[in-house]
């Protein structure tokens, strides 16, 4: 009988590339790919539009309310060879990685309420295993036990860089500084929030990739999972 997959945790800070590196990874090992990252920006975006954040200040009782009857959803794009996010059947993969949502994202996920009900969903939807699961906490809070933990970081201008270019490639009409702001923004609120702050636990593999390309930083986890793999009793 054939061994099931490990379950990877792919930890680290924001624009880091975790989401594309993990794709990556999920569709050459055959592995499922889900975005934790995305489940937190859905969210977000579903608050935002029933006006739940207004002026930094999250509605408590209106998330709580609306949050059970979100359904996430992560499809295999053939032609696009991407996996995308969906929010009750809506496509919002464009939606949900503007820059709005980004400003409002750690505020959505330091909601102990939130984090409590997404885990729960992620442990369900990894229990099979074979999976590479992607986050701000999975290494450290969802899956401690993990086979597989990779924790990502580059330098708050590296990563501002990339994101900046990302999203004016996307159309977006944003500034390099206001991007760079809200990568430093975003870093200290994941390592300051007081449920489950932003941690590299001692077991996790860093992968610094401020100098990598993502061929490189694929290959050398890929290696690493597979040795695990192999050893594993």
């Amino acid at each position: 009988m054939e061994k099931k997959g490990l379950i990877v945790a792919v930890d680290g800070h924001s624009s880091t590339g975790k989401s594309t590196v993990s794709k990556i990874l999920a569709a050459r090992l055959g592995y499922t790919y889900i975005d934790t990252g995305a489940m937190y920006r859905i969210v977000t975006l579903r608050a935002m539009r029933d006006g739940l954040i207004r002026d930094g200040k999250v509605d408590d009782e209106g998330v709580k309310r609306v949050l059970p009857s979100i359904v996430f959803g992560f499809k295999y794009n053939d032609e696009k060879k991407r996996y995308e996010s969906y929010m009750n059947g809506e496509y919002v993969e464009k939606a949900i990685r503007g820059l709005d949502v980004s400003d409002n994202v750690s505020l959505v996920a330091s909601l102990p309420y939130v984090r409590e009900l997404l885990v729960e969903k992620q442990r369900e939807m990894a229990s099979a295993g074979g999976v590479i699961m992607d986050g701000r906490d999975i290494g450290s809070v969802v899956f401690p036990n993990a086979e597989v933990k990779f924790f990502m970081t580059a330098s708050p201008e590296v990563r501002a860089r990339r994101r900046y270019e990302e999203l004016k490639g996307k159309g977006e009409q944003v500034t390099y500084e206001e991007v760079e702001a809200n990568v430093r923004k975003r870093d200290y609120i994941d390592e300051h929030r007081e449920t489950a702050p932003l941690v590299r636990v001692p077991d996790a593999v860093l992968i610094d990739n401020s100098d990598m390309t993502v061929e490189e930083e694929v290959e050398e986890m890929i290696k690493l999972i597979r040795s695990r793999y192999e050893s594993r009793d």
